[in-house]
């Protein structure tokens, strides 16, 4: 055989090759390759959206983060609010029950006068009647005398 039958040959041969390769071998190495740059495709859209779900999520949540934030500074500024007028409360009940107790302090104290004075007007009358006695010398009878023992005593 001469170099042209052989070449002719060879590329016989080769077109066969090409031929059979182009159609068995190489649609399901190109499907093969089409699915997976679909997946990657799709994993990459995949991870896209999980980003934007993550970064979706993480806004939620610093929004959530930050109303709770405010509710307790709220329940925090109520119950200082309310404490304090609790304070108020409680002082202004104590200053009305110590003008309570001052008062009658302040009574009391002047029911006692009376009474002070009553007894030193008694006693002052007893006085004034010894003196008496002795200036005059002689004995005053209290029920006789009582209406003159009264009229000093109111004197007194």
């Amino acid at each position: 055989m001469s170099i042209t039958g052989t070449l002719i040959v060879q590329m016989i041969v080769f077109l066969i090759l090409v031929w059979f390769t182009m159609k068995f071998v190489w649609p399901p190495i190109a499907q093969a390759l089409d699915q997976r740059a679909q997946k990657i495709a799709d994993g990459l859209a995949a991870a896209d959206k999980a980003k934007a779900d993550l970064s979706a999520a993480n806004q939620r949540v610093e929004a959530e983060l930050s109303q709770a934030r405010n509710d307790s500074a709220q329940r925090l500024a109520d119950a200082e609010r309310h404490a304090q007028s609790i304070i108020e409360d409680a002082k202004n009940r104590a200053t009305e029950e110590g003008n309570k107790i001052i008062a009658a302090a302040r009574a009391e104290a002047e029911q006692q006068a009376v009474k002070a004075r009553e007894v030193l007007r008694e006693q002052v009358a007893a006085l004034a009647v010894k003196g008496a006695e002795q200036i005059l010398r002689k004995e005053v009878n209290a029920g006789v005398h009582a209406d003159l023992l009264s009229r000093l005593q109111t004197e007194l």
